[in-house]
């Protein structure tokens, strides 16, 4: 049998340009800091015992929230205290219970954490004037998912797609949900999709789908405290915590690190540059703040 085109790999549709970016949740366009998951997950923890450091809870952040559970549940430190309580490890059926605990302690609180971040109707306003469609991915259940979306259409943000975990049959770091953006969107090939949020998780599911990954550093999860209190830090503080949190996205392999998503459009200039050149070689991590 002949190969009839040894140019073109077979897997390989060229991208001329960004067609669709697709948004993380809490942390990068809704809930400054990602404060809501990590509250109630110190809450479920407190309830049985264990009081959890900020850095445990958020090493993980931006997973499905049974697997965020799951994760924390096999830190050592964990296990140990749980063994110290119980006499015994954790089992499925009780990091289950966990996970049980958490979703109506998140869907009673969700509502207070939903506040857009500041630019984020101003930035998708742009970004749909480039003729971007705009997805969305989060490690929220399909309920907490529906209640964030009702709070951001109000506010005037509406993504043109939303998907959960639930839909796509597994969350991140894996690529399923923004294939399925791209089902729903009509979008391709991936390297015409970006992939932005604040997580290491976020990044990893961008590179896992073959979408340029970006990383969101001032608003989200690295920071950990809310907007008002983020402003109230001296200049000194707010710069290392930003540049904690750039680095933590770089070395998780984002393309580009910005601080927020307000930042962005200079780098999907540059992704436009690059795939209309034809160089469409996914550049190494960068900061791009």
């Amino acid at each position: 049998m002949k190969l009839l085109n040894p140019n073109l790999p077979p897997h390989t549709t060229p991208a001329n340009r960004l067609k669709a970016l697709v948004l993380d949740w809490a942390g990068t366009t809704v809930d400054f800091g990602s404060l809501a998951p990590a509250r109630t997950i110190h809450r479920v923890f407190e309830g049985v015992g264990i009081s959890l450091g900020e850095d445990e809870v958020r090493r993980d952040m931006g997973l499905a929230k049974r697997e965020h559970i799951n994760r924390i549940l096999s830190m050592p430190r964990v296990r140990d205290t749980w063994r110290a309580i119980r006499g015994r490890l954790p089992t499925a059926d009780e990091a289950g219970t966990l996970y049980e605990m958490f979703i109506p302690l998140q869907l009673s609180c969700l509502a207070e954490y939903s506040t857009l971040i500041p630019g984020v109707v101003e930035s998708v306003q742009r970004f749909r004037k480039r003729g971007l469609k705009i997805g969305s991915t989060t490690g929220y259940t399909r309920a907490m998912l529906d209640l964030l979306m009702e709070a951001s259409a109000k506010a005037g943000y509406k993504p043109d797609c939303s998907i959960s975990p639930e839909d796509a049959g597994s969350g991140r770091p894996g690529p399923f949900m923004i294939y399925e953006n791209a089902v729903r969107l009509q979008v391709y090939p991936m390297a015409s999709i970006a992939k932005i949020g604040d997580t290491p998780a976020d990044i990893q599911e961008g590179l896992n789908a073959g979408a340029w990954s970006i990383g969101v550093a001032a608003t989200g999860n690295a920071i950990g405290l809310s907007h008002l209190e983020f402003q109230s830090l001296s200049a000194k503080e707010r710069e290392s915590r930003v540049a904690n949190a750039r680095a933590e996205l770089q070395r998780a392999g984002a393309h580009y690190v910005v601080d927020t998503l307000a930042d962005l459009d200079s780098v999907l200039d540059e992704i436009d540059a690059r795939l209309k050149s034809s160089d469409q070689s996914l550049a190494p991590p960068r900061d791009h703040t």
